[in-house]
């Protein structure tokens, strides 16, 4: 049996892509079965979960998702291709935090204080990428204006990950939040900079870098990369899943890998994803409601 480990809901090239990846990787050589790795992109990761949500529940086809298609989409769309309750949740690979970034040639601002300064100064004089309204890079840019007192910022929105970060680094935009996944080699080599990162505390891969937190109480976005099967997937199958992954998540190797892309392993229960997203759906749905974020 071949198991699917993906019909992945973003644009390769992300942490959403290699997270997986890695995983599958593993799979295949404890298990000596193929593990397939999908791309299905579109619809802020809703072709990819009606894929998934019409597959077999026998545990060879699961969702590889950040939070968009199960907690976010619920809350902008009226009506979806699936239902994302029914899904039943296998782990939580892994979590990112997001950092608000700028483009080191064009913003003149080397704090976080100077940046909504400039801001202020000059109000939807500066553009933000991001992947879409239905994103976490999205809802964290849009927290963080009301955050700061109602900043005006003009929202250019890109195809996927790579296309933002492209954008920003080229200059085409000034900021974006992303996750340090893919962005902190560009902060390392100087083209971006880092201002703040979305975590409770501050990460290791960036020490210095301080915590929105710290400027604004309460304030967190981390995105988190999850693997869910189709509706009425027996848990027993679910379990072996998530125990399997678990084990892998914690090689020394993989750790190094997830370590290198400034993520945190969480290898979470079926269990304790339930919790998580339940959490995350709630959060997700207050910030847009105070944002007042209507999808495009």
């Amino acid at each position: 049996m071949a198991y699917r480990l993906g019909l992945i809901t973003s644009g390769a090239g992300g942490a959403a892509d290699a997270l997986p990846r890695i995983v599958a990787e593993k799979l295949a050589a404890r298990w000596a079965q193929p593990v397939i790795v999908e791309n299905r992109v579109g619809a802020s990761g809703s072709i990819g979960a009606e894929a998934v949500w019409r597959a077999e529940p026998d545990g060879a086809t699961l969702l590889a998702t950040p939070p968009a298609p199960l907690v976010i989409n619920p809350s902008l769309y009226d009506k979806l291709a699936y239902d994302p309750t029914q899904f039943v949740p296998v782990t939580v690979m892994a979590a990112i935090p997001s950092v608000l970034l700028v483009n080191a040639a064009k913003v003149p601002a080397n704090t976080l204080q100077d940046f909504v300064a400039l801001v202020r100064a000059n109000p939807d004089k500066l553009n933000y990428a991001s992947q879409g309204t239905t994103t976490v890079s999205f809802l964290t840019t849009e927290m963080f204006k009301t955050a700061a007192g109602g900043l005006k910022i003009t929202h250019v929105p890109y195809k996927g990950t790579a296309p933002g970060l492209a954008a920003l680094l080229a200059g085409e935009v000034e900021v974006m939040f992303d996750n340090l996944g893919v962005t902190v080699q560009h902060v390392r080599s100087g083209r971006l900079r880092a201002l703040a990162v979305g975590s409770e505390r501050r990460v290791a891969s960036l020490p210095d870098v301080p915590t929105m937190a710290e400027f604004y109480p309460g304030f967190v976005s981390i995105a988190w990369f999850s693997l869910s099967a189709p509706p009425k997937t027996p848990a027993p199958i679910a379990e072996k899943l998530s125990t399997a992954i678990g084990e892998i998540l914690r090689l020394p190797d993989v750790a190094k890998r997830l370590a290198d892309l400034s993520a945190e392993p969480i290898a979470s229960t079926p269990a304790g994803m339930a919790v998580l997203m339940k959490e995350e759906a709630e959060r997700w749905r207050a910030v847009i409601r105070a944002a007042g974020v209507k999808p495009e």
